[in-house]
């Protein structure tokens, strides 16, 4: 089984362990070199009740399942419930609030392939199972998520901004991580943080 080299984003998750989120993103390169070209994962989908959710990509830490999924040109979008009273499901729910697993990622083995220059484009692909994980997201994923955060009236975490400063900004690791720490105090998880207007409004540009 593979699994995919990107964290997609959680975009929403509740106290009765509602979680929705990216699960795979179509058209981006991933670490490996692979790219989920649209429509990859239709048939995958197809009828399924539901999709196993797991911990970490480890199949002796299921925390729930997925039960809904939609495609869009961009990737596929999943809707799901952690098993609140597992204690598996409970550390994951707790770990993803704290922004500890921001990310989701596709346990699947590969059907079709070919070759687009070095890249190679996934065509069909089997899905076993979509994780919590907390490898860093590609810049896309963390444009959106700043931006619905910044319009549900929230603000990046600290890490968040961080990485989206180096990934998307082109900052260098050090610059970036200095940046942030001048933002911290109006980010998100701060213990001194608190809204800033003008710091809103630039994000919002930022996130386009």
């Amino acid at each position: 089984m593979s699994e995919l080299g990107f964290g997609f984003e959680i975009k929403a998750i509740d106290e009765a362990g509602y979680i929705a989120g990216i699960a795979a993103g179509y058209g981006n390169v991933d670490f490996g070199g692979d790219v989920i070209m649209p429509g990859a994962l239709t048939k995958a989908v197809a009828g399924r009740a539901s999709v196993p959710m797991l911990l970490f990509h480890d199949h002796k830490r299921p925390i729930g399942g997925w039960s809904k999924f939609e495609e869009s040109s961009t990737g596929l979008h999943v809707e799901g419930r952690i098993a609140m009273k597992s204690e598996a499901g409970r550390e994951a729910h707790a770990l993803a609030e704290a922004g500890a697993l921001p990310g989701l990622s596709v346990g699947y083995r590969t059907l079709k392939h070919r070759y687009e220059g070095k890249a190679r484009q996934l065509l069909e692909m089997a899905l076993h199972e979509v994780s919590l994980v907390p490898v860093g997201m590609n810049d896309r994923a963390i444009v959106t998520n700043i931006k619905s955060l910044v319009e549900a009236g929230g603000m990046p975490t600290v890490r968040q901004f961080e990485e989206w400063l180096r990934d998307s900004g082109g900052f260098s690791k050090s610059l970036a991580a200095a940046i942030a720490g001048k933002a911290a105090p109006h980010l998100r998880g701060e213990p001194e943080a608190k809204a800033n207007d003008d710091l809103a409004e630039l994000f919002k540009s930022w996130a386009g």
